[in-house]
């Protein structure tokens, strides 16, 4: 059976770039593929059973031979959606090609039916790559915002597989921008995404050792902005799944000021005002968190992902804000309307919300190697607010010895800025395959990482879109 991508909405509000974009439909997979479509229950052929190795748990399976894994090879052949990372890369990255393998699309089961992937609209999907040349090794990553199962795959999936990982991919449960539909009480969709992970990697790890004949050596978590709050849930709740961990700008969930719920409503406050060139009101920016340097990016920030941020994550863990409003009133001023996200003031709800974001709350307590990566600069989740945050969570708990953490000068939240504001950010995803080459070397050589340090802003005329040195 051809494996191809049919027409789907890309909807990801909440990281990088705005998503509402439309994929047509990829190619159908070229000679040097091989794919096949099966259920778990189905009898495969002979040469079927050479493309899919059984996935634990899921529902639906399809393999496929491809002669290139990495997305030199599976943009041709339909086996990942470029727009599913749309945002997330900067011109001129240079990505690697060539991995002959094996890779399994399937999905868990699940009610929900957010993700039109395959038009299968169903969730829990998730991708698993097998390389024929194995180091040993297996990466799992969750998507950053509300994005699908290929959002990593320039981040990630290419770097890790030209090493020899095995790699695997969920798309968190639930995508899109409606994702607090998803659940029964509220806090239930990011909950699931934690459960998801942890499924995936079950499922993964036991895949990996049907198809190689052994369980993996080492098993590495990684993942940007929300699929780095996965990082950090994943090694505090389950560390005997992990090597250890590396994460970019993760979202921060704490029961306590500051969180998620508390950066963007500042922001949504004080930038109309600001805009006008109010004093008072960009004092209220750099006092939220915004640096002075960043200002250049705040009319992007407020038009594409500061309001959806808050309404989205807001309905999901609070939907009594708005009474019996959905997500809230795009854009509404501060003041003017009641349930206006711009007026919320987390500190100031009922004790219920508190409980529902201790449920999904990080803590700091680690229990595998971190390296945590986040760019000064960053317009969406501020560092002072967040990555800093997090560190002394970590160190507090008595676990500073397990994690290091690089601040970036001049990084900033999604790689796709670095076009429109090309004398101002530099991107981070190279700043992040550096880190997860540093903590591969710490997990399996003993190579102590550099101390944790604010990484000064790069020398004139260096490849900052493709590398980056810790």
């Amino acid at each position: 059976m051809r494996f191809v991508r049919p027409v789907a909405a890309v909807a990801s509000a909440l990281l990088a770039a705005t998503l509402a974009s439309t994929s047509t439909g990829a190619s159908a997979s070229t000679s040097t593929s091989t794919s096949t479509s099966t259920s778990t229950n189905a009898n495969s052929t002979p040469e079927a059973s050479k493309c899919t190795v059984r996935v634990p748990g899921a529902e639906h399976l399809i393999g496929a031979c491809l002669a290139d894994l990495t997305t030199a090879g599976t943009i041709a052949s339909g086996h990942t959606d470029k727009n599913d990372w749309l945002g997330l890369e900067a011109p001129g990255a240079v990505a690697p090609s060539g991995v002959k393998g094996i890779q399994l699309d399937g999905y868990f089961p699940d009610s929900s039916t957010t993700n039109t992937n395959h038009g299968w609209n169903h969730d829990s999907q998730f991708v698993i790559r097998l390389p024929d040349h194995w180091n040993g090794g297996l990466v799992v990553a969750g998507p950053p915002g509300l994005r699908e199962q290929y959002a990593n795959d320039r981040l990630i999936s290419d770097h890790v597989l030209a090493q020899g990982y095995a790699y695997a991919a969920t798309d968190k449960g639930n995508t899109g921008e409606r994702i607090y539909t998803d659940g029964k009480r509220p806090g239930d969709a990011v909950a699931e995404w934690n459960d998801r992970v942890t499924e995936l990697t079950v499922a993964a790890r036991r895949t990996v050792s049907r198809h190689y004949g052994r369980m993996p050596a080492n098993t590495f978590m990684a993942g940007a902005s929300a699929g780095g709050y996965l990082v950090r849930w994943q090694l505090e709740n389950h560390p005997e799944l992990y090597t250890g961990g590396v994460e970019l700008h993760g979202l921060l969930l704490t029961p306590d000021s500051p969180n998620v719920l508390d950066t963007a409503p500042a922001a949504l406050r004080a930038y109309p005002r600001a805009a006008l060139g109010d004093p008072a009101a960009l004092e209220e920016m750099y006092a939220a968190g915004y640096p002075a340097e960043t200002r250049p990016m705040w009319e992007w920030h407020y038009r594409n992902l500061w309001d959806p941020l808050q309404r989205i994550m807001r309905e999901e863990i609070d939907p009594g804000y708005d009474g019996g409003r959905e997500a809230g009133i795009p854009f509404c001023a501060a003041g003017t309307q009641k349930g206006c996200d711009a007026d919320y003031v987390y500190a100031d709800r009922p004790d219920r919300v508190r409980r529902t974001v201790e449920r999904l709350s990080l803590t700091g307590r680690i229990e595998r190697p971190l390296i945590t990566v986040q760019g000064t600069l960053d317009a969406l989740l501020p560092i002072s607010r967040s990555g800093d945050v997090y560190a002394k969570m970590v160190e507090d708990s008595g676990r500073g010895d397990l994690h290091r953490y690089y601040r970036i000068t001049g990084g900033t939240h999604a790689d796709g800025l670095v076009q429109p504001f090309p004398d101002l950010v530099r991107p981070m995803s190279p700043c992040l395959r550096s880190a997860f080459d540093a903590l591969t070397a710490w997990t399996g050589h003993g190579v102590a990482p550099p101390a944790s340090r604010t990484v000064p802003a790069a020398e004139p005329g260096t490849d900052t879109v493709n590398t980056c040195s810790l």
